[in-house]
């Protein structure tokens, strides 16, 4: 049974759920309205307000398997979609004999999308692919 909470954020009070499939770090599948649009990636943050989400277009989604596949330096979008947009937002799992969006990256590159859509751990290490147009520093072993 989800445990409710009640927090206060800017004067009102905020009912929250403890828990739930879309956590921050769930993979989904997101459909936009007004422009219609769909992305794929990690739930960061969901509210009232709307989602925070890192992740790539679902029309850019094979670019991105290849990038990473070629080992190239990437950065997937963090990007908030005011609730208004949202028409859907779904878990990304297998359907049936087709494998989920998450699955055919696995199998494609051979990481895990969930490592490499988290912010909080691409930030934390260094991206050993920059090239030459830029070095990758990690700002916890910055001297300076």
């Amino acid at each position: 049974m989800a445990k409710d909470s009640v927090r206060e954020r800017d004067g009102f009070e905020v009912q929250t759920t403890a828990r739930g499939p879309f956590l921050p770090g769930a993979i989904v599948v997101v459909t936009l309205g007004n422009p219609r649009d769909k992305f794929w990636g990690m739930t960061l943050a969901l509210a009232p307000e709307g989602l925070s989400l890192s992740g790539v277009e679902l029309a850019s989604f094979e670019d991105f398997v290849v990038m990473v596949k070629d080992g190239e330096a990437f950065s997937p979008a963090v990007v908030f979609f005011p609730m208004h947009r949202i028409e859907r937002i779904e878990l990304d799992l297998p359907d049936g004999s087709l494998p989920s969006l998450s699955q055919r990256f696995l199998a494609k590159t051979g990481r895990d999308p969930a490592g490499l859509l988290n912010p909080a751990e691409a930030n934390s290490k260094i991206d050993c692919r920059a090239g030459p147009l830029g070095s990758a520093v990690n700002p916890a072993e910055d001297p300076a």
